[in-house]
């Protein structure tokens, strides 16, 4: 576990693919899952960019270009900034601390990543090697203070994270949060354009406040009061 987050937090650059599920507890104790596939980039020591679609088409964006903060959602064609100067580390820590906006396996962008796990995982424990997802990995669980996880680690030189799975074992239901990687590449060689927001034709800028909102409502959907609901 501390090699590979060693390895992606010492990577200079890198991109990978995320298809993750994440349920969300109904009033009536359904617990329903939802779907999105995300497009992860980074560019140390400031540049992250993801692109995010959800199952039922919404497509978000979220650019931190080392000054400040973008968010898009192409659907409602809107989008909001605040400026915040300062790394990758420091950005994650603003949005999702001070602005209270959910972006799922955060860890995995800071270059704090290893001193961060050593804080919060209370125990690990290996279960095996497995031979199911495209590479040998080492199947292992933990868990922090709130969190009970599942990591499957690609064996080699390059040891990637291929699935998590963390359970929420203090929310009601201990919902779960699952993701898949692939595609991981580590020569990608993007143009400063990419993390560079320019508003298409039609596109309005609002508050960042309202934005929040919204942001919010894209990552867990609410729960239903009869039933199963969107």
């Amino acid at each position: 576990m501390m090699r590979m987050a060693g390895f992606v937090s010492k990577a200079p650059k890198w991109s990978v693919t995320v298809h993750s599920g994440y349920e969300v507890v109904q009033l009536d104790g359904y617990k329903v899952e939802w779907n999105d596939v995300r497009k992860v980039t980074l560019v140390r020591p400031d540049q992250p960019r993801v692109e995010s679609e959800r199952s039922d088409g919404t497509r978000t964006l979220l650019i931190l270009d080392g000054k400040g903060i973008t968010t898009f959602d192409e659907s409602a064609k809107v989008y909001a900034q605040a400026s915040h100067p300062g790394s990758i580390d420091d950005a994650a820590v603003y949005f999702v601390g001070d602005l209270r906006m959910r972006l799922p396996l955060a860890l995995l962008l800071v270059s704090r990543f290893p001193e961060e796990l050593q804080q919060r995982v209370q125990s690990v424990e290996y279960v095996e090697k497995t031979m199911t997802l495209g590479a040998p990995a080492d199947h292992i669980v933990g868990r922090t203070a709130t969190v009970d996880f599942q990591l499957w680690i690609a064996e080699g030189d390059k040891p990637l994270p291929l699935r998590a799975v963390l359970t929420y074992k203090d929310a009601r239901g201990q919902p779960q949060y699952r993701a898949q990687f692939s595609d991981w590449n580590f020569d990608i060689d993007p143009s400063d354009s990419l993390f560079t927001f320019t508003p298409p034709e039609g596109a309005n800028k609002i508050p960042f406040v309202a934005a929040l909102s919204r942001a919010r409502s894209l990552w867990q959907r609410p729960a239903a009061t009869k039933g199963v609901k969107q």
